[in-house]
This record gives C-alpha cells, sequence and structure tokens, in this order.
C-alpha cells in the first residue's frame, strides 16, 4: 500500500529518531567528523537530524500532492532517492547561505554535512526499503503508519 502523509511523517520521524541519532553520535562526539579527537560534545550534528526531519515534514506534502498523478499513486524508490538529494541540497544552501536556528553558519562545515546526511539518509533508505518491511510486516498495510 503506498503510504499516506500522516504515515509518511511517522515514518520519517521514527527513523531520523532511531537511525539519525545513532548514526549522528560518533559525529556529536568527537570520535569522527570535524572535530575528531576532541571527544567533547558537539550538538550541531543533532540539529542538523532535527531541520532534516522539519524540512522533510514540509517535502513529504509536496510529495504526497504529487504521488496523485503516478498511474498507481506510488513513489517509487529511486524517485525517494533522488529527492533525498534534492532535500540535502536545499538544506545545505539554507545552512551555508541563509543559516537555521542553533546552527552557527559561520562555523557550518559543509563537507561533514555532506558526510553525516549521506551516512544517515543511506542507511534510513536502505531500512525503509529492506529491513522494517521484514521486521514491521503490517507497517506497509496501514498506510506507513506506526500509531
Amino acid at each position: 500500500m503506498t503510504p499516506i502523509l500522516f504515515g509518511r511523517w511517522q515514518t520519517r520521524v521514527f527513523l531520523l529518531a532511531t537511525v539519525g541519532l545513532i548514526v549522528s553520535l560518533p559525529f556529536a562526539f568527537g570520535l569522527i567528523g570535524p572535530a575528531a579527537g576532541d571527544y567533547s560534545f558537539h550538538p550541531v550534528f543533532f540539529w542538523v537530524i532535527f531541520w532534516v526531519g522539519v524540512l522533510g515534514l514540509l517535502w513529504d506534502i509536496l510529495y504526497n500532492y504529487l504521488q496523485q498523478y503516478l498511474w498507481d499513486h506510488d513513489w517509487p524508490g529511486v524517485f525517494q532517492f533522488f529527492a533525498c538529494i534534492a532535500e540535502g541540497i536545499v538544506l545545505a544552501l539554507l545552512l551555508q547561505f541563509v543559516g537555521l536556528p542553533f546552527i552557527d553558519r559561520s562555523t557550518f562545515n559543509l563537507e561533514w554535512f555532506i558526510i553525516q546526511y549521506t551516512a544517515v539518509s543511506v542507511i534510513a533508505y536502505f531500512l525503509s526499503w529492506a529491513v522494517m518491511r521484514i521486521l514491521f510486516p503490517r507497517w506497509r498495510f496501514r498506510g506507513g503508519k506506526w500509531i
């Protein structure tokens, strides 16, 4: 079944709250990233995940609208992959040139944003298209809703 808007939102929040936070832990604690070896806490990586989620919820409204024009009202996996790239580009441009609350534009590191965003996105993409369908078979039949 095609995920409904509320299901898309719940799945996005679930994946970012689990996968996004877990993948971002090594960046935030200085194990890898621009402050590798510092081992102090760098919350900017969690704020990036927060803004990925906020902007993603807005993108999902557009995606849900566009799905209505597809012949089967479904969103193929390759579309999700390219949408992820578009989301990353828009977020990077916002962070680099406009700035968002809690992320200092003057210290924003585009290279590590790309690395973190790619890591989170690739793992979340794989989990949403493979692992979640195996571990949570009813998730698809409820339009992607968890609650």
